[in-house]
């Protein structure tokens, strides 16, 4: 099915309800909304966009960034949406390996992409965009299965090119009814807040949204301030949205500052990357039981496992803090298994890679047979996270694979390291990485940037450390970073610390 008939059928049955809002700007409601899709369809018809065609879209966030998602669709094409700060080399390569035909992009993104790729763009924010979504000639969805191809995904890739995640439209159905499954309620006057990349997390969940009839909302800032958001949830009263947990902590932070409780949030859902158990507990005791926590990868997007608002705000249960630390459990649209390193499944308890299969897993890389085998073995998807669940099927993340740190013949989890710094008073943010070391082959090394107005010293986050966990596991050196670096979707990029590593001040 092509996800577009949900826009279709909203525009009946929601007709009137608010769709797009840019800040607390009506863009219209759910009929205008697909009339500007029919119309933008029928623009790229004219022009000789094929089903099945790539359309690159290269923005920040905005209104017309869904309009386009939409139209693409309507007319069987795919989407490839890029990370709005990426170089326009870097975009020009995706672009190039998509084998794309035309770019939709922000105003100042297409001219700098221009510099780098001979491929034609339409200025998103631009009146000849806007023209072409006045009304006109139309299109009705043309008939799509739901192994058919609808978002190529390129992944932030940490080592190397980006793989071309094949993300179909029934992949993405299956996502939306398991976050009504498993996540969250769509309310009547619910919006949804696009302050995370539409390219990324956020822009997935926009057919859920669209399929209940709630309205979208994208900051006119385009991307992540908190006082925005602060600001547009209390005016709006009913917000949903997704954020990586570094924008859950910033946002907490604002909040505190200014003494604001979140009114109007209704849902934050977290996922991206680690969420350490001490910032969710603040958060929880901050705002309230706001937060649900989702893990998932671009291979089986957003819908791998879930923890429940419920789960998330519980302290009764005696396992609360260790379910607090897991991602939850199974999402009800796949199966999950710990690999036991033979291939075989591992017993409760016990850490193995995480391996999943369902509805929502890809069909293989674009263009990338090698990977494609490596990733999808056996009908199991091979993360290359490392986890373990327990008897009740709580899923805890333990590290990438390749992030293990491997300090005389002994594996140590950078995260259980991270959690434990964490409850120090005086971190505000850390991240743990391997160094080479000739002795024991890698050494523990904890990068923190301190709260403010906080100087820990070595020696005390030394003792702390060997107050919670073993000796082994502990840092062997502490250095100190104003801003540990992050992409776009709030990841830490422990490959950029390691490159940095050594022209970072030590810690007292």
């Amino acid at each position: 099915m092509n996800l577009a008939i949900w826009l279709q059928r909203a525009a009946v049955r929601h007709a009137q309800r608010p769709a797009l809002l840019h800040g607390n700007e009506s863009c219209g409601d759910y009929t205008h909304f697909y009339a500007q899709a029919r119309a933008l369809a029928a623009a790229l018809l004219e022009r000789g966009i094929q089903p099945d065609d790539r359309i690159g879209i290269f923005a920040r966030n905005h209104p017309n960034v869904l309009v386009a998602y939409y139209a693409v669709w309507l007319i069987g094409a795919v989407i490839v949406p890029i990370n709005n700060k990426l170089h326009r080399k870097e975009a020009a390569w995706i672009l190039e390996n998509s084998g794309a035909c035309l770019v939709l992009a922000s105003t100042a993104r297409g001219a700098d992409l221009a510099e780098a790729c001979p491929l034609p763009w339409l200025d998103l924010e631009g009146e000849a965009f806007a023209k072409l979504c006045q009304p006109g000639p139309t299109c009705d969805p043309i008939a799509r299965s739901k192994d058919d191809l609808a978002w190529l995904f390129y992944t932030s890739g940490t080592t190397g090119r980006p793989k071309g995640v094949r993300i179909t439209h029934g992949m993405i159905a299956a996502t939306s009814l398991a976050y009504l499954a498993d996540v969250d309620t769509v309310l009547p006057d619910d919006a949804a807040l696009y302050a995370a990349p539409m390219s990324h997390g956020a822009g997935l969940y926009a057919p859920v949204h669209v399929l209940m009839g709630a309205a979208h909302m994208v900051p006119l800032s385009g991307g992540f301030d908190a006082d925005e958001v602060l600001a547009l949830s209390a005016e709006q009263k009913s917000t949903s949205m997704f954020m990586a947990p570094t924008m859950v902590r910033r946002l907490l932070d604002r909040a505190r500052a200014t003494g604001q409780r979140g009114t109007g949030i209704r849902t934050i859902i977290y996922g991206g990357g680690p969420m350490y158990v001490s910032d969710i507990v603040e958060a929880v005791d901050w705002f309230g039981p706001r937060f649900v926590q989702i893990y998932g990868q671009g291979e089986c997007p957003m819908a791998i496992s879930s923890l429940t608002r419920e789960q998330v705000a519980d302290r009764a249960h005696p396992d609360w803090e260790a379910r607090l630390g897991s991602v939850g459990q199974a999402q009800s649209v796949v199966e999950i298994r710990i690999d036991d390193g033979t291939g075989q499944p591992a017993p409760h308890g016990a850490t193995g890679e995480i391996l999943v299969r369902g509805a929502p897993v890809m069909p293989g890389y674009w263009q990338n047979a090698a990977a494609t085998r490596e990733a999808l073995r056996e009908g199991w998807l091979h993360t290359g996270d490392l986890g373990r669940i327990d008897a009740e099927g709580f899923l805890t993340l333990l590290d990438r694979s390749k992030d293990v740190i491997i300090s005389g013949g002994s594996n140590i989890y950078s995260r259980e390291v991270e959690e434990v710094l964490l409850q120090h008073p005086d971190v505000h943010e850390v991240s743990v990485i391997g160094r080479a070391d000739p002795e024991w082959g890698e050494v523990v090394v904890a990068v923190i940037t301190p709260r403010d107005g906080a100087k820990p010293s070595s020696q005390e986050l030394d003792a702390h450390c060997l107050s919670e966990m073993a000796r082994f596991k502990r840092p062997k050196h502490y250095c100190v970073c104003d801003d540990l670096p992050k992409n776009n979707y709030g990841k830490i990029l422990k490959t950029d610390l390691r490159t940095r590593l050594d022209s970072l001040p030590p810690l007292d």
